[in-house]
Protein backbone atom coordinates (compact mmCIF):
# COMPACT_ATOMS: atom_id res chain seq x y z
CA UNK A 1 0.00 0.00 0.00
CA UNK A 2 1.55 3.46 -0.91
CA UNK A 3 2.44 5.69 2.08
CA UNK A 4 0.62 8.41 2.33
CA UNK A 5 2.53 11.80 2.32
CA UNK A 6 2.71 14.12 5.10
CA UNK A 7 0.84 16.57 3.06
CA UNK A 8 -2.49 14.29 2.85
CA UNK A 9 -1.50 13.48 6.63
CA UNK A 10 -1.98 17.14 7.77
CA UNK A 11 -5.01 17.56 6.45
CA UNK A 12 -6.48 13.74 7.41
CA UNK A 13 -4.96 14.55 11.16
CA UNK A 14 -6.61 17.99 11.03
CA UNK A 15 -9.88 17.08 9.84
CA UNK A 16 -10.73 14.03 12.37
CA UNK A 17 -9.48 16.93 15.18
CA UNK A 18 -11.68 19.36 13.55
CA UNK A 19 -14.53 16.93 13.80
CA UNK A 20 -14.07 15.88 17.36
CA UNK A 21 -13.00 19.29 18.89
CA UNK A 22 -14.31 22.37 16.11
CA UNK A 23 -12.13 23.96 13.88
CA UNK A 24 -11.95 26.76 16.22
CA UNK A 25 -10.94 25.00 19.09
CA UNK A 26 -7.74 23.38 16.99
CA UNK A 27 -4.36 24.87 16.75
CA UNK A 28 -1.54 24.31 14.12
CA UNK A 29 0.77 22.64 16.96
CA UNK A 30 -2.38 20.16 18.18
CA UNK A 31 -2.52 19.01 14.15
CA UNK A 32 1.44 18.86 14.10
CA UNK A 33 1.51 16.53 17.00
CA UNK A 34 -1.47 14.38 15.68
CA UNK A 35 1.12 13.87 12.65
CA UNK A 36 3.91 13.50 14.41
CA UNK A 37 5.98 16.32 13.17
CA UNK A 38 6.72 20.43 14.86
CA UNK A 39 5.13 22.92 13.69
CA UNK A 40 7.46 24.38 11.95
CA UNK A 41 7.49 21.16 9.83
CA UNK A 42 4.29 21.39 9.51
CA UNK A 43 4.31 25.39 7.72
CA UNK A 44 6.25 24.14 5.03
CA UNK A 45 3.52 22.11 3.47
CA UNK A 46 0.47 24.78 4.81
CA UNK A 47 1.24 28.70 5.88
CA UNK A 48 -1.72 28.37 8.00
CA UNK A 49 -4.52 26.49 9.50
CA UNK A 50 -6.93 28.54 6.65
CA UNK A 51 -4.71 26.80 4.11
CA UNK A 52 -5.27 23.31 5.95
CA UNK A 53 -8.75 23.88 5.87
CA UNK A 54 -8.98 25.24 1.85
CA UNK A 55 -6.76 21.98 1.04
CA UNK A 56 -9.44 19.78 3.08
CA UNK A 57 -12.47 21.35 0.89
CA UNK A 58 -10.25 20.50 -2.49
CA UNK A 59 -9.79 16.94 -0.77
CA UNK A 60 -13.63 16.48 0.19
CA UNK A 61 -14.53 17.94 -4.00
CA UNK A 62 -12.01 15.61 -5.51
CA UNK A 63 -13.59 12.57 -3.46
CA UNK A 64 -17.03 13.43 -4.58
CA UNK A 65 -16.34 14.11 -8.13
CA UNK A 66 -14.65 10.82 -8.01
CA UNK A 67 -18.21 9.02 -6.42
CA UNK A 68 -20.07 10.65 -8.27
CA UNK A 69 -18.19 10.06 -11.95
CA UNK A 70 -18.38 6.25 -10.54
CA UNK A 71 -22.13 6.04 -11.24
CA UNK A 72 -21.32 8.00 -13.84
CA UNK A 73 -22.98 11.34 -13.01
CA UNK A 74 -21.47 15.03 -12.44
CA UNK A 75 -23.20 15.29 -10.01
CA UNK A 76 -22.62 19.40 -9.57
CA UNK A 77 -23.69 20.42 -12.94
CA UNK A 78 -27.59 19.09 -13.64
CA UNK A 79 -27.62 19.92 -17.71
CA UNK A 80 -25.26 17.30 -17.15
CA UNK A 81 -27.02 14.92 -15.60
CA UNK A 82 -30.33 15.15 -17.51
CA UNK A 83 -29.82 12.71 -20.11
CA UNK A 84 -29.46 10.14 -17.13
CA UNK A 85 -32.92 11.30 -15.27
CA UNK A 86 -34.62 11.07 -18.62
CA UNK A 87 -34.41 7.27 -19.08
CA UNK A 88 -33.45 5.88 -15.86
CA UNK A 89 -36.39 3.38 -14.27
CA UNK A 90 -37.34 3.97 -10.65
CA UNK A 91 -35.54 0.72 -9.77
CA UNK A 92 -32.31 2.39 -10.79
CA UNK A 93 -33.45 5.56 -9.55
CA UNK A 94 -33.57 4.15 -5.49
CA UNK A 95 -30.39 2.47 -5.67
CA UNK A 96 -28.59 5.41 -7.01
CA UNK A 97 -30.58 7.23 -3.60
CA UNK A 98 -29.33 4.24 -1.82
CA UNK A 99 -25.75 4.61 -3.13
CA UNK A 100 -24.97 8.15 -2.26
CA UNK A 101 -26.86 7.94 0.50
CA UNK A 102 -24.61 5.60 1.96
CA UNK A 103 -21.54 7.27 0.87
CA UNK A 104 -22.50 10.78 2.64
CA UNK A 105 -23.46 8.82 5.97
CA UNK A 106 -20.25 5.84 6.02
CA UNK A 107 -17.65 7.72 3.98
CA UNK A 108 -14.98 8.68 6.51
CA UNK A 109 -14.10 11.67 5.31
CA UNK A 110 -17.41 13.09 4.56
CA UNK A 111 -18.55 12.50 8.02
CA UNK A 112 -15.63 13.82 9.79
CA UNK A 113 -16.07 16.95 7.39
CA UNK A 114 -19.84 17.01 8.22
CA UNK A 115 -19.82 16.72 12.10
CA UNK A 116 -16.76 19.92 11.78
CA UNK A 117 -19.56 21.86 10.53
CA UNK A 118 -22.28 20.82 12.30
CA UNK A 119 -20.02 21.92 15.67
CA UNK A 120 -19.14 25.14 14.26
CA UNK A 121 -22.54 26.23 12.52
CA UNK A 122 -23.41 27.95 15.55
CA UNK A 123 -20.27 30.40 16.24
CA UNK A 124 -18.56 30.51 12.92
CA UNK A 125 -19.97 32.58 10.19
CA UNK A 126 -17.87 31.32 7.88
CA UNK A 127 -18.44 27.58 8.40
CA UNK A 128 -22.37 28.31 8.41
CA UNK A 129 -22.22 29.96 5.33
CA UNK A 130 -20.31 26.78 3.93
CA UNK A 131 -22.66 23.72 5.56
CA UNK A 132 -25.70 25.80 4.50
CA UNK A 133 -24.34 25.56 0.88
CA UNK A 134 -22.86 22.04 1.33
CA UNK A 135 -25.92 20.68 2.51
CA UNK A 136 -29.04 23.10 1.61
CA UNK A 137 -28.34 25.48 -1.13
CA UNK A 138 -26.29 23.67 -3.64
CA UNK A 139 -28.58 19.96 -3.20
CA UNK A 140 -32.00 22.16 -3.94
CA UNK A 141 -30.20 24.32 -6.49
CA UNK A 142 -28.94 21.38 -8.46
CA UNK A 143 -32.01 19.13 -8.03
CA UNK A 144 -34.70 22.61 -8.91
CA UNK A 145 -32.42 22.71 -11.85
CA UNK A 146 -32.58 18.89 -12.44
CA UNK A 147 -36.13 19.00 -12.02
CA UNK A 148 -36.88 22.21 -14.24
CA UNK A 149 -35.85 20.46 -16.74
CA UNK A 150 -37.53 16.99 -16.75
CA UNK A 151 -40.79 18.92 -16.56
CA UNK A 152 -39.91 21.11 -19.49
CA UNK A 153 -38.99 17.79 -21.01
CA UNK A 154 -42.41 16.30 -19.97
CA UNK A 155 -41.86 13.82 -17.54
CA UNK A 156 -42.77 15.15 -14.43
CA UNK A 157 -45.79 17.31 -14.66
CA UNK A 158 -46.06 20.98 -14.30
CA UNK A 159 -45.57 22.08 -11.10
CA UNK A 160 -42.98 24.13 -9.30
CA UNK A 161 -39.74 22.63 -9.28
CA UNK A 162 -37.85 24.48 -6.42
CA UNK A 163 -40.80 22.97 -4.66
CA UNK A 164 -40.32 19.47 -5.93
CA UNK A 165 -36.83 20.02 -4.86
CA UNK A 166 -37.83 20.92 -1.22
CA UNK A 167 -39.76 18.04 -0.76
CA UNK A 168 -37.05 15.69 -2.55
CA UNK A 169 -34.48 16.66 -0.65
CA UNK A 170 -36.20 17.34 2.83
CA UNK A 171 -36.47 13.95 3.97
CA UNK A 172 -32.88 12.47 2.47
CA UNK A 173 -31.10 15.23 4.59
CA UNK A 174 -33.35 14.40 7.86
CA UNK A 175 -32.99 10.49 7.41
CA UNK A 176 -29.24 11.39 7.14
CA UNK A 177 -29.32 13.32 10.35
CA UNK A 178 -31.55 10.79 11.89
CA UNK A 179 -29.06 8.14 11.42
CA UNK A 180 -25.91 10.21 12.18
CA UNK A 181 -27.51 10.67 16.01
CA UNK A 182 -28.71 6.68 16.04
CA UNK A 183 -26.75 4.51 13.49
CA UNK A 184 -28.70 1.61 14.53
CA UNK A 185 -31.84 3.12 12.77
CA UNK A 186 -29.90 3.11 9.20
CA UNK A 187 -32.01 -0.01 7.82
CA UNK A 188 -35.19 1.98 9.00
CA UNK A 189 -34.07 4.56 7.17
CA UNK A 190 -32.79 3.05 3.88
CA UNK A 191 -36.58 1.42 3.41
CA UNK A 192 -37.96 5.00 4.29
CA UNK A 193 -36.14 6.47 1.64
CA UNK A 194 -37.21 3.51 -1.03
CA UNK A 195 -40.72 4.45 -0.28
CA UNK A 196 -39.87 8.25 -0.27
CA UNK A 197 -38.52 7.98 -3.43
CA UNK A 198 -41.51 5.81 -5.07
CA UNK A 199 -44.21 7.87 -3.24
CA UNK A 200 -41.92 11.07 -5.00
CA UNK A 201 -42.58 9.58 -8.56
CA UNK A 202 -45.89 8.81 -8.32
CA UNK A 203 -46.69 12.41 -7.09
CA UNK A 204 -44.20 14.11 -9.68
CA UNK A 205 -43.64 11.80 -12.62
CA UNK A 206 -45.78 12.09 -16.10
CA UNK A 207 -48.32 8.63 -15.42
CA UNK A 208 -47.00 8.15 -11.93
CA UNK A 209 -44.48 5.49 -11.02
CA UNK A 210 -42.90 3.22 -14.00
Amino acid sequence: MKQMSTKKRIITEALHLFSEKGYNAVSVGQIADAVGIKAPSLYKHYKNKQAIFDAILIEMQQQYDKQVSSMEMNGVDAALDLALFEKISEEQLIQLGINLFLYFLHDNYVCQFRKMLMIEQHHNTDLAAIFTKQYIEGPLSYQGILFSMLVNAGIFINENPDIMALQFYGPINLLLTLCDCQPKREQEALQMLQQHIKQFNKIYKMGGSK
